[in-house]
């Protein structure tokens, strides 16, 4: 559009250059173009909002964990983790006896699911019955 209005003789030969940009140091605040009003109807949250927030408690099961590695864990063992929270922390697991049906001990298997919430998975032998292409 420009190049048009040139070749029109509609456009002026001085060439347009935009502001130089200076790197703005730590603590300075930015200025506000000329050509854009200040935005002082921002949607901002209240300051309420801008507090920070209480730590959470979080819930403990009164287990003291064995700490067992993967490669030692025996088919019985609950398998709820303990650490890899850090990079390079190794992840061990609780090893108290599970429940039948369930990969925790009761202790975390009530931490894994909701209160109140029975297990909706019955424990036994799968029959299978197999059905002919038809």
């Amino acid at each position: 559009m420009v190049g048009r209005a040139k070749r029109l003789g509609l456009a002026t030969s001085a060439r347009m250059t935009s502001p130089p940009i200076v790197p703005l140091l730590s603590g300075e605040a930015c200025p506000l173009s000329p050509h854009r009003p200040a935005l002082s109807s921002l949607n901002l949250p209240p300051k309420s909002a801008m507090k920070p927030a209480a730590p959470l408690k979080l819930r403990c099961v009164g287990v003291r964990p064995r700490l067992i590695p993967l490669l030692e864990l025996a088919c019985g063992d609950c398998r709820y983790p303990y650490g890899g929270d850090k990079d390079g922390e190794e992840i061990a697991f609780c090893g108290h006896p599970r429940q039948p049906g369930s990969s925790y001990c009761a202790p975390h298997a009530r931490l894994t699911r909701p209160s109140g919430l029975a297990s909706a998975r019955i424990v036994g032998p799968v029959v299978l019955r197999l059905v002919p292409a038809g």
